[in-house]
């Protein structure tokens, strides 16, 4: 089988995927498959408690072709990577032929066209509708001459094209097929050149996976997510979950008694009948709103597996004469302005992004189907692995929790002037509820919590790419607004260099934390982008392969204005 060219991971993920069009060696191909992919290990049902969560305003529109159930009952999924061996296939798509000499259309490019050359290109344009399906145009030829030439359009827009006969000059066909049903029955079918947005739109999301299998394993044995969410809520303390010193949760302890053949009667009065105080704070969280929390939890978790390095660690570090008092004032000083809690480095960030499927037509979840990736009776997700480093930045919860009071908003165990940022963190948790990254904006705390993570991740990844001397589409973010918190790791794309992050961590980061905080926040495009969502490309926005949320939920005027964030 002829190899036609050679992509990266990161650019099959992109631009390579089933069913996804791409350009080649000047010919247009479809990918057909992945050939024997590698299978990725991964924690299997926490891939599928994500899916439900990225996949929900499919399902709850109905359009997910039976996924979200599929996945609540259990349904198999798998995590593959492209094998460098095999590659990809592809076929050539669509078969519809436009002679470069003289512009006819053909049907076979294995024939000489009439014009008398055998140089046949391939037309650029394919119908699609919101099911998912795909068609080639057809062209109809003069019924007296059983030819048509496609006569150049003044733009790109389907509609503007004009198909000819070469022999009368009347004209044939305008446009590519006006009003065409749509097999499933529900619409007509729309066109626009291949590569458009609307002509795919792959659906993916981001894990933290870590690189061992034993790490969960690990986690689990030694109190599991509960001993993470515990971990992350006392402020990462101590340097991972397992060594941190909290009461016996309930359940564990009616577990050990069961696992000691006690009757299931006796071991639930001699639970209930322990004092209060031997649960943790964090045990009383609303059940829905505690799943969510160790889900993040165990995002940090399994993210600092491998190690981190607290920026508090530094100070204690042996170090130059010239570096000592940065760690010692310039830096706390630094993270105070910034409203900052705790910022870590993290040298080996084990980050999987994924495609789970695709969309056709529009983005809307409400007016499009999701159509998901197979392998017989298994979920497939195509994805790419790699290691690379990050920040994990954790905002000042006190400060957080006093911002949503000043907006209007109510937290419940915490009042203006509260000090302590572990009753702060449970107070967002147990009444904050994040919005989908989908979902419109509304006024609640929420969406003014989720905009305030957003807004702050986007402005530091602005402001380290000036420090850093890179693209700034060369890092990323991974948010946990529940938490207060979020990551910006090195993309497996751009012009990084691994040990730039670090760099700075070690020596500048008090610099980019001023400049964080003073440097212009004005946008170019005032007053208009102020009187509008106070978010634009000029100010604050990213390029969508290093926002996860379409860059949606920004403003920021939650940052810099009269009460704002950094203004408190």
């Amino acid at each position: 089988m002829r190899q036609l060219s050679k992509r990266s991971g990161s650019q099959m993920m992109r631009a390579f995927l089933p069913y996804q069009t791409v350009d080649l060696n000047r010919r247009i191909y479809q990918v057909t498959e992945w050939k024997a992919p590698e299978v990725v290990e991964v924690d299997r049902e926490m891939v599928r408690r994500r899916l439900r969560g990225d996949i929900y305003p499919w399902t709850l529109a109905d359009h997910d072709m039976g996924m979200g159930q599929a996945l609540q009952r259990g349904a198999p999924v798998e995590v593959v990577r492209v094998d460098d061996r095999f590659g990809v296939h592809v076929t050539r798509f669509p078969r519809v032929w436009l002679c470069n000499g003289c512009r006819r259309i053909g049907r076979n490019q294995n024939v000489r066209c009439r014009c008398g050359t055998k140089d046949w290109t391939q037309l650029h344009y394919l119908g699609v509708h919101e099911c998912g399906r795909v068609v080639e145009p057809w062209i109809r030829q003069c019924p007296a001459h059983q030819d048509v030439r496609l006569d150049s359009p003044k733009s790109a827009k389907a509609a503007d094209i004009r198909f000819v006969c070469p022999e009368c000059r009347q004209l044939v066909q305008q446009g590519l097929g006006f009003n065409r049903k749509c097999e499933c029955g529900n619409g007509t079918i729309r066109w626009n050149v291949h590569k458009a947005r609307m002509v795919y739109t792959p659906r993916s999301m981001v894990l933290i996976n870590p690189p061992d299998p034993e790490r969960m394993a690990e986690l689990n044995r030694n109190g599991g997510a509960r001993q993470a969410l515990i971990w992350v809520v006392e402020g990462l303390a101590v340097p991972s979950p397992n060594e941190v010193d909290a009461p016996e949760s309930a359940e564990h302890a009616l577990q050990k008694l069961l696992d000691m053949k006690i009757p299931r009667e006796v071991a639930e009065m001699a639970v209930a009948a322990r004092p209060e105080a031997q649960e943790h704070p964090a045990d009383r969280l609303p059940a829905d709103r505690r799943e969510l929390a160790v889900q993040g939890a165990v995002d940090i978790a399994m993210a600092v597996a491998e190690g981190h390095r607290p920026v508090s660690a530094l100070a204690a570090e042996t170090s130059p004469p010239s570096l000592t008092d940065a760690y010692q004032v310039r830096y706390p000083r630094a993270l105070q302005r910034a409203g900052i809690a705790g910022l870590d480095l993290v040298d080996k960030f084990p980050v999987l992004q994924a495609a789970y499927g695709y969309t056709r037509g529009e983005d809307d979840p409400a007016r499009c189907t999701l159509v998901p990736f197979r392998n017989g009776t298994k979920y497939r997700l195509y994805g790419y692995r790699s290691d690379t480093e990050a920040f994990l930045i954790r905002l000042d919860p006190a400060r957080v929790a006093d911002w949503l009071l000043a907006r209007g908003h109510r937290l419940s165990g915490w009042s203006a002037g509260d000090t302590d940022p572990q009753a702060a963190r449970l107070a967002v948790l147990t009444d904050v509820d994040i919005p989908h990254r989908q979902d419109a904006p509304a006024p609640t705390a929420g969406s003014d919590l989720l905009k305030l993570v957003h807004t702050y991740a986007h402005r530091f990844v602005r402001q380290a790419a000036v420090l850093c001397g890179i693209d700034r589409d060369a890092l990323s973010e991974y948010l946990l607004p529940g938490h207060l918190a979020f990551f910006v790791y090195a993309a497996a794309r751009g012009d990084f260099v691994l040990g730039g992050m670090q760099a700075v961590f070690e020596s500048n980061l008090d610099d980019l934390l001023t400049e964080f905080v003073d440097a212009e926040h004005r946008c170019p495009l005032d007053p208009g982008c102020a009187r509008g969502s106070g978010a634009c490309s000029a100010c604050v926005h990213l390029g969508e392969p290093s926002c996860r949320y379409f860059n949606r939920f920004l403003d920021r005027r939650v940052l810099f204005e009269r009460d704002g964030y950094l203004r408190r």
